[in-house]
């Protein structure tokens, strides 16, 4: 393990920030959940409960409400909705040390460029090709993939600096908690591709109270799922992007690994939450609009998802 990357702090402890910091504690590294009060009691009272197909075990790591918690990390693990980047990134700033590492384990495309806007340390992008689910208050349910895409934006670069070493001991530090970790030297066009597969499937995975794999079985939703896609790519190609020649298959086929797998909107809507839908469906239609672009089916479902979230979001 590279230690100048320990301490480890993750900011957003919900499911995937439980999972991937229970998984790096759980090889050793010193991990501390920054997250909501009822996973901090349960995770103080009996550790944090990881739970997979090999079964469950109960992970002990240090866990908090208190953002200055990550006052002397090394790497933190940002995990937060997108919907709550600019307070949390704000909230964290002044807890930084001037060498920690933030890497941003959220969707959308924007996020690096939000969190940069108010800190003034390295941020990095993963792309996370996993999912989980807290099954109850300190208790993490993963229910399918368990892989990072990472690499550094090119307008973030530093200059005269390669940053493969650094990418590298990311990389190591996950392989060795047992997480594989591919680094990307497009990452620009993997964030694209994994905004395309989150709007063919969350929203979608929302209204219907689906999972992945009854999706993909129906042809009436594989159709609006390609249509959400292409839609999608038509925007990001307007933007100077090209996604894969076969993205519409990749879509499809991503189900085959996490057939089981709700979207974190469905997690969101049936916790009464507010979902991210403005930064998945709603952002593409923000960029359609801007560019000249149509993109009716990312529009319907976006607009869907916001009458569900008033039924259902708590005051």
């Amino acid at each position: 393990m590279d230690v100048s990357l320990t301490p480890v702090a993750v900011v957003g402890a919900g499911a995937l920030g439980c999972f991937f910091g229970g998984m790096l504690a759980r090889a050793g590294a010193p991990v501390t959940l920054i997250g909501r009060a009822a996973h901090v009691a349960a995770i103080r009272r009996a550790g944090l409960v990881i739970e997979s197909g090999a079964g469950k075990q109960a992970i002990a790591l240090a866990a908090t409400e208190d953002m200055a918690a990550a006052r002397g990390a090394a790497l933190v693990l940002f995990c937060v909705k997108s919907t709550d980047t600019d307070a949390a990134a704000r909230a964290l700033a002044p807890h930084l040390s001037d060498a920690a590492i933030v890497l941003s384990l959220q969707n959308g495309v924007d996020n690096v460029e939000r969190i940069h806007a108010r800190i003034d340390n390295q941020v990095l992008p993963a792309l996370v090709y996993a999912a989980a689910e807290m099954a109850a208050p300190g208790h993490v349910r993963h229910t399918g993939g368990g892989n990072l895409v990472i690499g550094q934006l090119r307008a973030f670069a530093r200059p005269g600096r390669s940053d493969r070493p650094l990418l590298a001991a990311i990389a190591a530090l996950f392989a060795g908690a047992g997480v594989p970790v591919r680094i990307s030297e497009e990452v620009e066009v993997e964030l694209w591709t994994k905004l395309t597969l989150n709007c063919a499937y969350n929203a979608i995975s929302a209204l219907g109270g689906a999972r992945y794999g009854e999706m993909v079985a129906l042809a009436e939703i594989r159709a609006v799922m390609t249509d959400a896609v292409r839609e999608v790519a038509a925007v990001a190609a307007a933007k100077g992007v090209r996604l894969p020649d076969n993205i519409v298959d990749a879509a499809l086929k991503l189900a085959d690994g996490m057939p089981v797998t709700m979207s974190s909107t469905a997690q969101d809507i049936r916790r009464g939450r507010r979902t991210e839908i403005d930064h998945l469906n709603g952002y593409v239609v923000r960029q359609g609009d801007a560019l000249g672009i149509a993109v009716p089916v990312n529009r319907t479902l976006n607009a869907l998802i916001k009458l569900l979230e008033r039924r259902t979001t708590a005051s």
